[in-house]
């Protein structure tokens, strides 16, 4: 039962240590909630956790093992992506209005959260290394201790997303129409930044 526990509460602090930092799946929690929706940050994390079981599964395949030495490729893709998103959202920006729900690209919170989440090279490194270590040394307890690793994890993203949403919310009335315009630019911005970054550092590292 203590080794559960252990298990659970490690998965919940390495989450909370990523779900923290600033990055694109923060960035689309905002961008969703600023609207009202305070539910925005828990849809958005069930999107980023989608791509996560999906990867653990791969992981238990030996993904790992075989994709790591491709991960400049895999920075580079993402990199890209990353750009596109950006510029959509700056685009949609334009015209968004405090009545008008969301910019166009992120108009599903749980789509945000998967594009976002599948286009950071930072997650993949994340997983195809540290992430994948630690999913198999939780499967030398067993499948079990695997499955409360994630769920741990999965309880830190969700808290915190929700947490920024509900604030974000909590504060939509104060925007006029040209605030939460110049917001949503903001956010396009921080994307596209996260992908210059991404690809003048192909190599990078968790």
């Amino acid at each position: 039962m203590f080794e559960i526990f252990q298990m659970f509460i490690l998965g919940f602090v390495i989450g909370l240590t990523g779900a923290l930092a600033p990055g694109p799946t923060l960035v689309a929690t905002i961008n969703a909630s600023i609207v009202g929706d305070w539910t925005a940050g828990l849809k958005v994390s069930l999107g980023h956790s989608i791509v996560e079981l999906f990867l653990v599964i791969l992981i238990l395949l030996g993904l790992a093992a075989f994709a790591l030495p491709y991960t400049s490729a895999i920075a580079g893709i993402g990199g890209i992506a990353l750009l596109v998103f950006g510029v959509l959202t700056i685009a949609g920006s334009r015209k968004a209005t405090m009545s008008n729900s969301l910019v166009r690209p992120v108009t599903n919170p749980y789509m945000a959260g998967l594009i976002t989440s599948a286009a950071n090279p930072y997650f993949w490194i994340w997983w195809l290394s540290i992430g994948s270590t630690m999913v198999i040394a939780g499967l030398q307890g067993g499948l079990l201790l695997v499955g409360i690793f994630m769920i741990g994890h999965w309880t830190a993203d969700t808290v915190w997303y929700t947490v920024v949403s509900t604030g974000v919310s909590k504060g939509r009335t104060i925007f006029s129409d040209s605030t939460y315009r110049k917001i949503i630019a903001l956010c396009g911005i921080f994307l596209l930044l996260f992908g210059i970054y991404y690809l003048s550092r192909p190599m990078i590292s968790p």
